[in-house]
């Protein structure tokens, strides 16, 4: 990954900080109920205050359509800001025009303003140059810290870049670096874990990874269009019987490049889909009409923590199974607890990403033992696929400016 702007190299004394963060929470009962998004904005928003900058937030919040919605606003969420920052935040009722830029002028130093919803106004998703241009009248400088968003060429995370000094705040630092150790220039050899439902969804990540990474398990749902395009039976299993040539295509970019792909050899099987039916485990091969393929077998659980003990970093991204209803739970509970073990003792590298996989790693309790989790759901897959950012690529290329 090429470099970027961090805010240790800015001038902070008396400038006004433009920050982009996600505070798009959870709330229920108009209060929030999960701060942990606003925790991951206290530290850039701690160094900028205590460096002297004046701090000013924008964040999107839901989906209003480009329209004031009051039902988004960002205006409830300012008491769980304040109590997670141990200070007093401000709030202004528009991101632009006259009532932001009062607000802004009014900053006492050392303060920290919140701008209302960036999305109340269609110009935000489209990007309008006009928009940009007069929120970038309200600083000095502009600090991207919401990896979450970066996938989108947004006013408030591209924006803004074109008029101002731009740079990564720590959060969003601290993710590129990671992002980087995984996959950019990553300890080999590197095994990619990847599940999920289907292959449609996950094409363009497994053709950038089978020339990037050494080993590719592929498991969950996915895994059966794999095994059909061999010509192996998948009965009732989820299955996308039209992308078979792109499964074949993919494996043989794989042999191509000199990546071993780990597909499972035996599979756990039900003829319903739902928890604890009745289940047998049995070789891949022999799977009949009336089952329906719903987690790897131990066979293979066994083939991937092998795998683990051969790579040096692991990239994780879907589990392996029907994991929300147990026992199917099984194979991905196994090997994130052998990549937590392995990265707890300092054998391994593991980062992973996607809302069903941190959903998984915390049912087994091994998400704090790995490496580094993303929480970025959109733009965590498309940086896997080897796409361009734009939220990341406008801090690089001011950077070779």
């Amino acid at each position: 990954m090429a470099s970027f702007r961090r805010l240790q190299d800015a001038d902070l004394f008396g400038k006004t900080a433009l920050v982009r963060v996600d505070l798009n929470v959870p709330i229920q009962g108009g209060a929030v109920s999960d701060s942990t998004r606003l925790q991951r904005a206290k530290p850039t928003i701690d160094f900028l205050r205590k460096a002297g900058a004046k701090v000013v937030l924008l964040s999107h919040f839901g989906r209003p359509g480009g329209k004031e919605d009051l039902e988004f606003s960002l205006a409830p969420i300012v008491p769980a800001l304040e109590q997670v920052l141990g200070c007093s935040v401000q709030f202004a009722k528009d991101c632009v025009g006259p009532l932001a830029q009062q607000a802004v002028t009014n900053m006492p130093d050392g303060g920290i303003l919140l701008l209302e919803n960036t999305r109340f106004h269609s110009g935000e998703t489209a990007n309008d140059p006009d928009m940009a241009k007069s929120i970038a009248s309200f600083g000095d400088l502009f600090v991207s810290d919401a990896f979450s968003v970066v996938h989108r060429a947004h006013v408030s995370t591209v924006g803004i870049a074109k008029h101002l000094p731009a740079f990564a705040g720590l959060a969003l630092e601290r993710e590129l670096d990671h992002l980087d150790q995984a996959l950019g220039n990553p300890v080999k050899p590197v095994l990619a874990v990847v599940g999920g439902a289907k292959v449609s969804t996950k094409i363009d990540l497994l053709q950038n990874l089978v020339k990037q990474v050494e080993m590719l398990c592929i498991g969950g749902g996915m895994a059966n269009t794999f095994l059909f395009a061999q010509g192996l039976s998948v009965g009732k299993s989820l299955c996308e019987p039209s992308l078979a040539d792109t499964a074949l295509a993919i494996m043989a970019g794989a042999q191509q490049s000199g990546c071993e792909i780990l597909l499972p050899s035996d599979v756990v099987v039900a003829k319903e889909f739902a928890a604890n039916v009745p289940n047998i485990t049995k070789s891949a091969n022999d799977v009949s009409s009336d089952e329906m393929i719903l987690d790897a077998g131990p066979m293979a659980v066994t083939a991937l923590i092998e795998a683990m003990g051969r790579a040096k970093t692991i990239i994780w991204n879907g589990p392996l199974g029907a994991f929300e209803f147990p026992p199917f739970d099984i194979a991905t509970a196994k090997a994130a607890t052998a990549a937590a073990k392995l990265t707890k003792a300092g054998k391994l590298i593991s980062v992973a990403g996607g809302g069903d996989t941190i959903a998984a790693l915390n049912l087994v309790k091994a998400a704090d033992d790995f490496t580094f989790i993303s929480t970025a759901g959109g733009a965590f897959l498309e940086w896997m696929e080897g796409k361009e950012l734009p939220g990341i690529a406008c801090l690089i290329d001011q950077q070779k400016t």
